[in-house]
């Protein structure tokens, strides 16, 4: 029997999905644009270099929401791609270091039931893709994540018979080249700041001018991007997300660092006022995992209760007291640290106190961490920044970030600031005691799999040293002394101190409650009483006619040095104190010798809080 009504209701639907080009309207498309390496130097983020130089970032804002204080939950791009796409900080599932789970004997597998929030997408009826990098740090399934590939990132002609779509667009971000750009976007480095923790030169006014170029480029493919959705009759029924993984890429303070300038992104957000306010300000703490939880929530998909984000638009929304990030492994630089952000401060735990803040890294071939390492050395780096970047790691930092951006002046130490110090320190830890697996030592494969041979630069920290040949038996592995341009098969003792990823090279205390790590190239240490000693284990000397030891050091005091091995007292000196450098030569006995050799012990006998600074540690 022909039923009229049945017959008009199919119509009518069909016809809805011709129109529309899909059948539930009410489920909207959700795009993020994903830019790579980018801070919020921005019009719409009040600064006076962009302003009017970046209209498509600047409408999305102004037709949506910005979030003002927008923070990523790691400084590095595969960390914080990591927990965005599971919703969770990487730290909680193993995917917290950089570039790992790369090979077939690295793969780390995701906790078992957990989901990458596409897949869930997928699941309710979305059509997912992603246009660029990926970047997870676990094994993950691509066909069974995205389901769809986008021909280019402005052709959309396909999405319109596959809604709802959510989808990734990846930009460069900071990692645009610039060099050949137009000139009506070219910025005069002349007319740039150049943050406060960085030298005010040449070199830094032109990596400051580049990003802000850089921003520029990505802000015309955005424009194109919103063009194509209207074009296609998309735009009205999308969400639009912007935003970044990090913070710029060539200031080395900004990205792989927990710094403001490392962990505050561009995000703003623009849609349907169903699901996005319009002109609206916000000025809380977001963490960007929040961006995961409210996707899922524009979709109506159900928050998984791994996730550790809200729906930034939820009536029952609570603001945050707190947004945390991590720090560890990036490339063959080992590290781990750990921060929170309140409302005014930024506190940090480091855990690493062997290793300087500058540590050989991938951008040492770059210019501007050339001219650091040239300022240094040539003593023309200001004390500010010589603390910042060669200077001894401190155990905890704190920073008033609201009237100190630039985390110039650490309050640790002041007691005015005692009391937010103990506060922030029950805040990071109760972050942590969800669960924080960099606690763990990576395995040996995957340290092999970033720090051996790798054209981003060979692992130098004394992680790698366990599992590496030493020829020579002078402590030090052949990999290590090659990197540091030390000879690995002479067979001397020869201790620099010159490495930034392992300042100490395997020298310690049991007596110095001080760290022995001090600025790039030296020891310091005060004697907590009338005598300290340091030794290095870990040796194998070999028959040698070389039977001295030389110390060039300064003390505020006169000292007695005393060397020492495995069998017994080597040699003497005394030390009458210096305010420069001095060499110090402690003959070996001639009833004693050096050869097989396999712990070295060196006492300073003098008074209580005598500091001593030693430039090096070698074998005449």
């Amino acid at each position: 029997m022909f039923h009229a009504s049945r017959f008009f209701t199919t119509i009518f639907f069909f016809s809805l999905t011709v129109s529309t080009g899909f059948s539930f309207a009410q489920k909207p498309n959700i795009l993020w644009i994903y830019a790579e390496d980018t801070s919020p130097w921005m019009g719409c983020y009040g600064d006076d270099v962009n302003v009017d130089a970046t209209p498509n970032i600047d409408a999305i804002a102004e037709l949506g929401v910005r979030f003002n204080r927008a923070y990523v939950p790691a400084p590095i791009c595969s960390a914080t791609r990591s927990a965005m796409i599971i919703g969770q900080s990487a730290i909680r599932f193993g995917a917290h270091q950089h570039r790992s789970s790369r090979t077939p004997k690295t793969r780390i597998p995701l906790p078992q039931n957990y989901k990458l929030l596409p897949e869930l997408l997928s699941e309710q009826g979305y059509t997912t893709f992603n246009f660029g990098k990926a970047d997870y740090n676990f094994a993950w399934n691509q066909g069974k994540t995205y389901n769809h590939k986008l021909k280019k990132r402005t052709d959309f002609s396909e999405l319109v018979n596959k809604q709802p779509f959510f989808g990734q667009i990846q930009l460069r971000g900071g990692k645009n080249n610039t060099e050949n750009i137009n000139k009506e976007i070219k910025v005069n480095p002349n007319y740039v700041a150049v943050p406060a923790d960085y030298p005010n030169n040449k070199i830094f006014k032109e990596v400051v001018a580049q990003h802000y170029e850089a921003i520029r480029v990505d802000d015309n493919i955005i424009g194109k991007i919103i063009q194509q959705l209207k074009d296609t009759g998309l735009y009205k029924n999308t969400i639009v997300v912007y935003f970044s993984d990090h913070g710029a890429n060539n200031l080395p303070r900004h990205k792989q660092m927990l710094t403001e300038g490392g962990l505050h992104v561009p995000f703003v957000v623009m849609g349907p006022n169903k699901y996005v306010p319009s002109g609206k300000v916000r000025n809380d703490l977001v963490n960007m995992l929040d961006l995961s939880a409210t996707t899922l929530s524009w979709a109506g998909v159900d928050v998984p209760n791994w996730y550790e984000g809200q729906n930034l638009f939820s009536k029952n929304f609570t603001p945050r007291v707190f947004v945390a990030a991590h720090k560890d492994r990036l490339d063959h630089t080992i590290d781990r640290v750990r921060t929170i952000r309140t409302e005014n401060y930024r506190y940090i735990r480091n855990y690493k106190l062997d290793r300087i803040f500058l540590q050989p890294q991938y951008r040492d071939s770059k210019n501007f961490i050339k001219n650091l390492h040239h300022l240094y050395n040539s003593e023309r780096l200001s004390k500010v920044h010589k603390e910042i970047y060669f200077g001894e790691r401190p155990a905890e930092e704190l920073y008033n970030v609201s009237t100190d951006p630039a985390m110039i002046y650490n309050l640790v130490g002041n007691p005015t600031f005692s009391l937010e110090l103990k506060r922030h320190r029950e805040l990071l830890d109760q972050w942590l005691a969800v669960g924080d697996m960099g606690s763990e030592a990576e395995p040996i494969a995957n340290l092999k799999a970033n720090g051996d041979g790798k054209k981003w630069g060979e692992g130098v920290n004394p992680e790698y040293e366990k599992y590496r040949v030493d020829s020579d038996g002078d402590g030090l592995s052949d990999s290590w002394e090659i990197a540091n341009k030390r000879d690995p098969s002479d067979g001397l003792l020869y201790f620099d101190f010159d490495c930034g990823g392992w300042q100490t090279e395997g020298w310690e205390s049991t007596d110095i409650s001080s760290n022995l790590a001090g600025s790039l190239g030296y020891l310091d240490f005060k004697l907590d009483s009338k005598k300290g000693t340091i030794h290095k284990t870990g040796l194998q000397i070999r028959e040698t006619n070389h039977q001295s030891i030389a110390i060039k050091m300064k003390s505020n005091a006169s000292l007695k040095i005393f060397v020492a091995n495995d069998y017994g007292d080597l040699g003497t000196a005394e030390y009458s104190g210096n305010s420069s450098f001095e060499e110090v030569l402690i003959s070996i006995n001639n009833s004693t010798s050096l050869s097989g050799t396999t712990k070295l012990k060196i006492s300073f006998h003098g008074k209580k809080n005598d500091l001593v600074e030693i430039d090096y540690i070698k074998q005449l």
